[in-house]
């Protein structure tokens, strides 16, 4: 593409975008046998999986592994399975899709003592999840380690 055709077309798609305010996000679920990595926001009821925004200029994949180190401290090594992208309809705009990997191969790069965002991170077991787990978290791991047919529909 010349130079014209590409601010044409970055205006198009930034306008279409705003027209139609879609919104994309990223979830992670961190994996190690059959423990997951659970936050719990300040600001959002529920324990749940790290994640957030696709933010312009990076992938779906670099932005759950930038919030999953951002909220849990844990950095993903290598690539991640993308499972499935869901729609979530619980959002304000119904315009909001969430793509959500797997990883199981990740460091620990900081301990996490809570933030502003996120008031508590934890492991915990699959069979003895915390009270207060959204039920997107619940079918997620669900759908991950019994094989559970995967839902089109994000939460609830």
């Amino acid at each position: 593409m010349n130079r014209f055709q590409r601010v044409r077309a970055k205006v198009f798609l930034t306008l279409k975008g705003l027209w139609l305010r879609m919104t994309v996000g990223a979830r992670v679920m961190m994996v190690d046998g059959d423990k997951v990595l659970l936050i719990r926001h300040r600001h959002i009821p529920g324990w749940q999986f790290p994640g957030g925004g696709v933010s312009p200029g990076e992938t779906v994949e670099e932005a759950g592994a930038r919030e999953a180190l951002e909220e849990t401290g844990y950095r993903p090594v290598g690539p991640m399975q993308l499972f499935a992208i869901y729609h979530n309809s619980s959002s304000v705009t119904n315009r909001d899709h969430v793509a959500f990997f797997i990883c199981t191969n990740f460091e620990k790069e900081f301990d996490h003592a809570g933030s502003f965002e996120i008031a508590e991170i934890g492991w915990f077991d699959r069979h003895a999840l915390p009270s207060g787990v959204t039920p997107a978290t619940s079918q997620r791991i669900d759908e991950y380690f019994d094989g559970l047919e995967k839902r089109t529909i994000w939460g609830y």
